[in-house]
């Protein structure tokens, strides 16, 4: 039986694969060097999933790896028509990431409510400033993003005290449809997105929504940079239409320095870190480890992604 060949789309530092010594030909991959190296390979890991270069490099027709597995949540980085239409197997990096990004949005949330970002600021001024601050039980947030991120979310917050409504692509059990988004996010104190980047969901908050928004709402991006018109977040936050806003994810990253995000009043900014807590590069390796085992004995994978919607659907 012939060795798989597992191409790796590289970055520091490197996955763990000790495990797969010997069961499978590790060969490593740059941008410049993929398109050459795709079709000889059997698997392919997109390790560096802020790498765009799989949609430039990914062949047409011929020789193509028969499973990708990308290190992240997002695909979008990864999706174009040809990988659509190929009968390649999408999987990626769910449930992962689920409970950190959860703790984080907790985080942003409790932040805000206590005012926390002008207490430091007072604190650097040696300025002794008493405020008052929200409570949070009580308050409501609409979640936008029914997957195992948007679920954890809804479980973290509903622990302080927040009542949840969950918005999905279609309604079922505990989910509100896309059709009530509108509804929600206009009676709601935090707006939360944590939904996959897609055609249907690009641009999604713009500034018809940033204008229904309570003037003392504020909104969270944890999901994809590309779900806001970062234009209209700008004006909503300088016109106080919202009261705050925190993004952890851009439609260009990294935050170019001379971006206006960094100086709006009201805007946290955080380099894409809210699922990156220590050892998490360990777990995707862990994760991708465990995957191959399944692939490699010829069991179903899990986490496939549906390729025409851009996601791993759910319940």
């Amino acid at each position: 039986m012939t060795t798989p060949t597992l191409l790796v789309l590289d970055a520091e530092p490197l996955p763990r694969l000790g495990k797969l010594t010997g069961r499978a030909r590790i060969e490593h991959t740059d941008e410049a060097s993929l398109a050459e190296k795709l079709p000889r390979a059997d698997v392919l890991l997109v390790w560096d999933f802020t790498s765009r270069a799989v949609r430039d490099a990914w062949p047409g027709e011929g020789p193509r790896p028969r499973w990708v597995h990308t290190a992240s949540a997002g695909v979008d980085h990864l999706m174009c028509p040809e990988l659509t239409a190929s009968d390649t197997v999408v999987t990626n990096a769910r449930g992962v990431f689920d409970e950190p990004i959860a703790e984080y949005v907790a985080a942003l949330v409790l932040a805000m409510a206590k005012d926390l970002p002008r207490t430091l600021e007072f604190q650097g001024q040696r300025t002794w400033r008493h405020r008052e601050s929200r409570r949070l039980k009580g308050t409501r947030a609409c979640v936008v993003g029914s997957g195992p991120i948007g679920r954890a979310i809804v479980a973290t917050l509903k622990a302080l005290g927040v009542i949840c409504a969950l918005v999905g692509r279609v309604p079922r059990t505990g989910i509100h449809g896309a059709e009530d988004l509108d509804r929600l996010i206009a009676r709601a104190d935090w707006v939360i997105a944590a939904a996959p980047l897609t055609e249907q969901t690009t641009g999604m908050f713009d500034a018809r929504r940033f204008g229904m928004m309570q003037p003392s709402a504020c909104f969270i991006n944890v999901g994809r940079g590309g779900l806001v018109v970062e234009e209209a977040l700008a004006e909503a936050l300088s016109k106080r239409w919202i009261a705050g806003a925190a993004l952890d994810v851009f439609r260009h990253e990294p935050l170019g320095a001379d971006s206006p995000l960094w100086e709006l009043p009201g805007l946290i900014v955080s380099p894409h870190m809210s699922g990156d807590t220590v050892g998490w590069r360990d777990e995707l390796s862990a994760q991708f480890v465990e995957l191959y085992e399944r692939w490699e004995a010829g069991r179903t994978l899990p986490n496939v992604v549906d390729k025409e919607r851009g996601y791993v659907p759910g319940r």
